[in-house]
C-alpha cells in the first residue's frame, strides 16, 4: 500500500514538474515571438519615416518640412519620429546615411566599369561629382547635409568611404602607381575634393556648366599622386 502511494506521488509530481516547465517553454516562447514582432514592427516604422522624409526633404528641404505632415504621411505619430529617432535632425542623419550609402554603390559601380585599380579610383570620384546633378542627392546630401549636420567628413557614411578610399590607394602604392605618400592624407584629400566639387556644383546656379570644370580639376589633382603622369592601370 505504501509503495502504491510512493508510486502515485512521484507520478503526481512528474506530471506537476512536465507541466510547469511546459508553461515556462510556452512563456519563453511567446516572449521571444512578442520581441520578435516588436523589433519588425520598429523596423518597419523606421522604414516608412525614412520613406516619408526622404520625400519630404527632397521636395521642400529640411527647413520647411513639417514633422507633423512627415508622420502623417507615414501613417503614424510624432511619438514614433521620437522613439526611432529622437528628434527631427535624427531622421534626417538616416535619411542622408541612405542616399550617400547609395551614392557610393553607385560611384562604385562606375569606377568598375571604368577600369580596374587607378582608373577604378578616378571614375569613382567622378561619379559622385555627377550626382550632384540629382535633384535629391543635390538638396538633402550637398546642400541641406552639410546645414544641418555639419562637417560631412564625420558623417558615418563618408568615413566609410574614406576607408575604402584609403585601402584602394595602399595598394596603387604597393605597385608603384602611386608616389609613396600617407594613405590616409591621399585618400582625406581625394575623398574631400570629389564632395567639395560636387558641393560646388550643387549650389551653383549653372550645375550643368559647372560639371566639366569640377571633374577636370579634380582628375588634374589626383593625378598628382602619381609615380609618373602618364602611369594608369588600364593598360
Amino acid at each position: 500500500m505504501r509503495k502504491d502511494f510512493i508510486y502515485d506521488a512521484y507520478v503526481e509530481l512528474f506530471a506537476c514538474s512536465a507541466y510547469v516547465n511546459f508553461t515556462y517553454v510556452m512563456y519563453v516562447g511567446s516572449e521571444r515571438d512578442l520581441s520578435r514582432s516588436r523589433l519588425e514592427s520598429m523596423e518597419e516604422n523606421r522604414a516608412k519615416l525614412v520613406f516619408a522624409a526622404r520625400k519630404a526633404f527632397s521636395e521642400k528641404g529640411y527647413a520647411a518640412s513639417s514633422m507633423d505632415a512627415l508622420t502623417a504621411e507615414a501613417g503614424l505619430t510624432r511619438g514614433a519620429l521620437y522613439h526611432n529617432f529622437g528628434d527631427k535632425r535624427g531622421l534626417f542623419a538616416a535619411v542622408v546615411e541612405q542616399i550617400d550609402t547609395e551614392m557610393a554603390s553607385r560611384a562604385k559601380a562606375c569606377g568598375a566599369a571604368a577600369g580596374k585599380g587607378w582608373d577604378a579610383l578616378l571614375g569613382e570620384g567622378a561619379a559622385y561629382i555627377e550626382m550632384a546633378l540629382d535633384p535629391e542627392v543635390q538638396r538633402i546630401v550637398l546642400l541641406d547635409g552639410p546645414a544641418v549636420l555639419g562637417d560631412p567628413s564625420r558623417w558615418p557614411s563618408q568615413n566609410s568611404c574614406l576607408q575604402v578610399t584609403r585601402q584602394a590607394i595602399e595598394q596603387l602604392m604597393a605597385e608603384g602607381v602611386l608616389k609613396p605618400v600617407d594613405a590616409e592624407a591621399a585618400a582625406r584629400l581625394i575623398s574631400g575634393a570629389a564632395l567639395n566639387a560636387a558641393m560646388w556644383v550643387a549650389a551653383s546656379a549653372e550645375p550643368e556648366r559647372v560639371l566639366p570644370r569640377a571633374k577636370e580639376a579634380f582628375q588634374a589633382l589626383a593625378e598628382g599622386l602619381l609615380a609618373r603622369p602618364d602611369t594608369t592601370t588600364s593598360a
